[in-house]
């Protein structure tokens, strides 16, 4: 009898770790089953159960690594993240088959569940069908009534860039860092047209604004990010940054909101000021429409998708800009010489000088291609089947366009990793376009403020090498490393802005 309970408890032992050992082989066995490649899917990497490809890609410097892995498995390639598939699509000619060629099957964003933190799918740049398409199309129409990309808001950018230099010039030549000056230049061309005002540069709150921007991209493009996406029921209770990005955007919807009621105080609907004007109008005019998208809620995210895009990307093409020309001073003295011959000192440039400053403009498109702001895009998602590559895709199916992979096509530029202004310059010292610079995407989601980033990077670029000349800190090499993120940054940097001559 005293051996029999040893023997029950062994018995009772194994079996449990039989059990377990059952549900470990039937849970790998049904993730397996369920997560098979489709017939005809694209190829890809091996994935881990459950995780799938998750620490596949390097965060970091995750467009490099598709690129990578473009190499083995082609330029339409999967990857599985946790229980979705994604298509990755790299080089030109498969992006504008995909998003050009084929870009009614692919206009849609995916469900993502980070982006229910940031307004779902309200606004104009997650949303999908007729409500993305009334967004976009009054956001478009209501820019174009306030000059936008026309020659009426020149004033409004180079007033900016007059109250810009003078905080450049506040420095009197010693370093420092311009990233928050330059984010709250851009930004307030942006605010001039959704708020009718500008805020101050010293502007404790709009500055903290500004940042806040820089880090939300960051974390939505990091692991946290993917792993909150694939497993939302398990990270709401695992603490990381995940949290930390719903309470940016949360924030961010605070301040406009703020603003909002305040611009309701005043608000007169036979007078349009701004954006926020024109939006509250159509509120009323169209609340009777049957598919009517139109009310507050939606404004406010409307405001925080235009601010963001208006303001982040701009500014960082700029930061990127004065680092180029820190480091290659030659090509700085060429774009001063042109600047000086065409314009002169006694006037601030217009849009209308671009078509004589060729090479300044390759400058400034060579520092979009190679700073590689938007390395991929922001992600879309088939809306029906697509045959694409070869392959077959299913409907639902997330789609990332590695952008960097056309901005730096061997097949496409002679030099595609070295900064060549000769990229966008004929034999005869004429600027010609590229079909495969793309930095604001292509089809029908291209970036709509692509008119308004052109008209700002010329003129404030041109602005800056007619007033100041740019260099490191003796001692100091630039460096050209990226903070990782939606956007590719540069690292934090101070930088000389040394006066050629007196302000205007």
């Amino acid at each position: 009898m005293e051996s029999f309970f040893p023997i029950i408890g062994s018995y009772v032992e194994w079996d449990l770790k039989g059990l377990l050992l059952f549900a470990v082989v039937f849970i790998l066995t049904a993730d397996y089953i369920k997560n098979r490649r489709p017939v005809g899917f694209p190829l890809g990497p091996r994935a881990l159960p459950i995780v799938g490809n998750m620490f596949t890609v390097d965060q970091s410097r995750a467009h490099e690594r598709l690129m990578e892995l473009a190499v083995t498995y082609g330029n339409v390639f999967s990857l599985q993240y946790g229980q979705k598939w994604t298509v990755v699509l790299n080089g030109f000619e498969t992006l504008k088959e995909a998003l050009v060629t084929k870009g009614d099957s692919m206009v849609d964003r995916p469900d993502l569940p980070l982006d229910v933190g940031r307004g779902g799918k309200l606004g104009v740049i997650m949303s999908n069908g007729n409500f993305w398409k009334q967004q976009r199309r009054f956001a478009i129409s209501t820019f174009r009534y306030f000059g936008f990309g026309k020659k009426s808001l020149e004033s409004v950018i180079l007033n900016e860039f007059i109250h810009c230099a003078e905080e450049f010039r506040g420095y009197k030549g010693k370093p420092f860092s311009p990233h928050l000056i330059v984010n709250n230049a851009v930004a307030n061309i942006i605010c001039q047209l959704v708020f009718g005002h500008c805020f101050e540069y010293g502007d404790e709150k709009f500055k903290k604004l500004m940042l806040l921007f820089g880090k939300a991209l960051q974390i939505e493009a990091s692991v946290w990010a993917q792993l909150f996406n694939s497993f939302p029921w398990l990270m709401r209770f695992v603490p990381g940054p995940h949290h930390t990005v719903k309470q940016i955007w949360k924030d961010v919807q605070n301040f406009i909101r703020e603003e909002l009621n305040d611009h309701k105080k005043s608000w007169d609907p036979s007078e349009q000021r701004d954006y926020i004007d024109c939006y509250l109008k159509e509120i009323q005019m169209s609340k009777e429409q049957d598919d009517n998208t139109f009310d507050e809620e939606n404004l406010i995210i409307c405001v925080m998708d235009l601010f963001v895009a208006g303001s982040e990307t701009t500014s960082t093409t700029l930061r990127w800009a004065f680092l180029y020309m820190s480091k290659y001073p030659e090509i700085q003295e060429k774009v001063q010489a042109e600047v000086d011959r065409v314009i002169g000192q006694s006037r601030q440039p217009s849009m209308e000088d671009r078509a004589n400053l060729p090479y300044t403009d390759a400058v400034i498109h060579e520092v979009q291609r190679m700073s590689n702001i938007v390395p991929l895009s922001l992600p879309h998602a088939t809306n029906k089947e697509v045959q694409l590559g070869g392959y077959t895709i299913p409907k639902g199916i997330m789609i990332i366009p590695n952008l960097t992979s056309a901005l730096f096509d061997k097949n496409e530029w002679e030099t595609p990793f070295t900064f060549n202004p000769g990229h966008f310059l004929n034999e005869e010292g004429k600027f010609v376009k590229r079909a495969a610079f793309i930095p604001f995407s292509a089809g029908k989601r291209q970036c709509l403020g692509e008119n308004l980033a052109r008209m700002e990077l010329f003129l404030f670029f041109t602005s800056f090498l007619q007033h100041f000349t740019f260099s490191m800190p003796d001692g100091v090499e630039p460096v050209m490393d990226y903070c990782y993120g939606v956007t590719l940054a540069p690292k934090e940097y101070k930088i000389h802005a040394t006066s050629r001559h007196e302000p205007l």
